[in-house]
Parts: structure tokens; C-alpha cells; sequence
């Protein structure tokens, strides 16, 4: 009887960049203009615009300056269906200095039960898998979205800051402060 072994695994390749946002790779054109997921404001919305600054930081308290970030929202009237001028997901590289991802998009609405929120899958260096978690903002009655509350004591991670209109949002991947990563 043979034993067969498990193949090892292994982290996300330079082809990441290259499939996914071939202009931070150096490549233009590749989807006949921005790369997919760029804009996420295509037209005029209707709804409140704003800009999500997410940075990301290694257990070093380094910025991780090689990842991409993905956003999947709904828009401002709470579904996930088609908004003419808006697309409900973006995706962005982080910056080479800063490791921060800027999104202009629509303030979520509230999907029924949960409050607003926008969800974000993040691959970089050294992970296997994407990793998945959400962003809320401080204006909303956060306690009561049953997902939040799975964070209890640590939700307070999941929380942006308003400053000056703009929502920032600084995501650890580990270390004291470590964001709440979910297993979905």
C-alpha cells in the first residue's frame, strides 16, 4: 500500500499581480484600460461618495507594501443587486511605501439585519489563503449586526475612523492588535 503526501502549500506568486492588477506589475492594457475592480464609481449613483483608506500591516508593524485587497459592499440602499454607475466590489493594490489601499466608493447601506459594512478579502506575502474580514463605521449601531458581535471584545478592530470625511481603517494581520479574521 502506498501512502500518498500531502503536496505542500504555498503562497500567492508574483502571478497574483500579474492576473489580478497587471498595472502594479508593470503591465498596461491588459484589460483595455484600468485594471478590473479600479473604479468602482462608473457613472453618477445615487448615494453618499466616499474614500476608505485601508492599510495593512505585517506582525512587525511593517506596511505590507506587496498585497491586494479586495472590497465586496452594498450599495447605499442595503441589497447586493445592480446600481447603474456602481459596482459593488473594488480592488486595489497596496502602496510600495505605506502598504495602504484606497477605495472611492458609495457609503454602504445596512443589508437587512446586519449593520452597513463592507467586506474585505486580503492576499499578500505569506498567506495561504485569502483572509476575510469587514469594516464597519463608528456612526452606526455596530453592536447589533450579529456578525460584529462574533468579535466581542476584540470588534473594536473592525471599526474604521472618520477623519475628515475620509474612513481609514489600518488591518494587522497579527500581533496584539490583529484584526478579526473570519473562517467562511
Amino acid at each position: 500500500m502506498s501512502i500518498i503526501k500531502e503536496t505542500p502549500s504555498q503562497t500567492a506568486g508574483p502571478y497574483v499581480d500579474i492576473g489580478c492588477i497587471p498595472s502594479f506589475a508593470g503591465l498596461k492594457g491588459m484589460y483595455g484600460g484600468e485594471d478590473l475592480g479600479n473604479a468602482m464609481i462608473t457613472g453618477n449613483p445615487t448615494g453618499e461618495r466616499i474614500t476608505l483608506c485601508l492599510r495593512l500591516v505585517d506582525a512587525a508593524g511593517e506596511p505590507m507594501t506587496d498585497a491586494m485587497i479586495e472590497i465586496w459592499q452594498p450599495s447605499p440602499d442595503g441589497s447586493f443587486g445592480p446600481t447603474k454607475g456602481f459596482s459593488n466590489w473594488g480592488r486595489q493594490p497596496t502602496h510600495s511605501k505605506t502598504g495602504e489601499a484606497i477605495f472611492k466608493t458609495l457609503m454602504p447601506g445596512a443589508p437587512t439585519g446586519q449593520a452597513p459594512h463592507i467586506l474585505l478579502w486580503v492576499v499578500a506575502r505569506g498567506i495561504n489563503m485569502g483572509l476575510i474580514t469587514r469594516v464597519y463605521f463608528p456612526e452606526n449601531n455596530n453592536a447589533a449586526d450579529p456578525v460584529f458581535a462574533l468579535a466581542e471584545d476584540r470588534a473594536a478592530t473592525l471599526v474604521a475612523r472618520n477623519i475628515n470625511n475620509r474612513y481609514v481603517h489600518t488591518i494587522y494581520i497579527q500581533g496584539d492588535n490583529e484584526t478579526v479574521f473570519f473562517d467562511v
